[in-house]
């Protein structure tokens, strides 16, 4: 007779699929319109309140221009990311669930839905790359693709983890990755911005809304059935996850607002206020409101070290 707890039955089901995925239901072909700064005008690439940079004297005294040309970069650079974060990280991630490689048995059910969410996954990736060439080549964005410093750490992390651990990590990666963005997307999504942009924003967001709830339900099933040992290692590599998907990408920030033409004083500034480790974890507690609330749903912070664990990092009240 087993002693593990009860999981409860696997319900989520992506039986609308056929109706409902992007993939198969949407009639947008996400192309930029000819009207672009006439819509500027009013609308946004990337919304600026989610770029607290552009509050800085020097980017404001320098002209609606420049700060679209900042969004521009932003979002493209964005865009790319979530074209790599979806190939090789997220349907990665959704490999593991599908082929059987984490330590728990999952059932048909879930199965069936991964690979639904993997075909969606493709797709994304492919109208996110439509996306920002279209942008690019609008802005004559050169150096692209920039390999993101989110990614590389995220690789950093499988390449250093044990052989037996990384199906573990690799699902990890993709809950964390799948409950933050629906969150960031849906959050994106309220500001008014360029037509073609929103709507393949919204097309995301329309998927990412399910495939959070899949992640948040697989992880709880898992959850129930890890070991004490694997539960360890599970809370602080999600610790560390969290932690990368909030880091600033110094790198990247800093030749953006260079192209644009930012003095370097301010450039400085600017990265000096943003990459402080007060700042990475007020970004990280509250962009992983979602990540920490199917936690908690899964009840891993009934475990007092988990609770002490993400209390010290900041991420809730101790």
């Amino acid at each position: 007779m087993s002693l593990l707890p009860q999981a409860p039955a696997f319900e989520f089901s992506l039986g609308d699929w056929n109706t409902r995925a992007s993939v198969r239901s949407s009639a947008h072909d996400y192309s930029l319109p000819a009207d672009i700064a006439q819509q500027l005008e009013t609308r946004h690439w990337f919304p600026p309140a989610f770029l607290p940079y552009l509050a800085h004297p020097a980017i404001e005294a320098a002209g609606r221009s420049v700060v679209h040309r900042l969004t521009a970069n932003h979002l493209v650079h964005f865009l790319d990311y979530t074209t790599l974060l979806e190939h090789r990280i997220v349907n990665r991630a959704v490999e593991v669930i599908v082929h059987g490689e984490l330590p728990v048995d999952v059932s048909p059910a879930m199965k069936t839905a991964a690979f639904q969410l993997y075909t969606d996954e493709g797709y994304h990736a492919l109208f996110s790359h439509q996306v920002a060439e279209q942008i690019a080549g609008f802005y004559a964005i050169t150096g692209r693709p920039v390999m993101p410093k989110r990614i590389t750490r995220m690789n950093g992390l499988i390449d250093r983890t044990l052989q037996e651990q990384r199906p573990l990590t690799w699902f990890l990666l993709g809950f964390v990755s799948e409950t933050i963005i629906a969150r960031e997307l849906l959050d994106v999504c309220r500001d008014s911005l360029v037509s073609g942009v929103n709507d393949m924003l919204r097309d995301h967001l329309t998927d990412e809304a399910r495939h959070s709830r899949y992640f948040t339900e697989v992880f709880h099933y898992l959850w129930l059935h890890l070991g004490a040992q694997q539960r360890t290692f599970t809370a602080t590599t999600l610790l560390e996850i969290i932690g990368i998907f909030f880091e600033v990408d110094k790198q990247w920030l800093q030749q953006s607002l260079c192209d644009a033409g930012i003095a370097d004083n301010a450039v400085l500034e600017i990265l000096g206020k943003m990459a402080t480790r007060q700042a990475s974890q007020l970004r990280a507690r509250a962009g992983s409101i979602a990540t920490l609330n199917a936690l908690k749903k899964a009840g891993f912070f009934a475990e007092p070290q988990n609770q002490i664990l993400f209390a010290r990092a900041g991420l809730i009240d101790g």
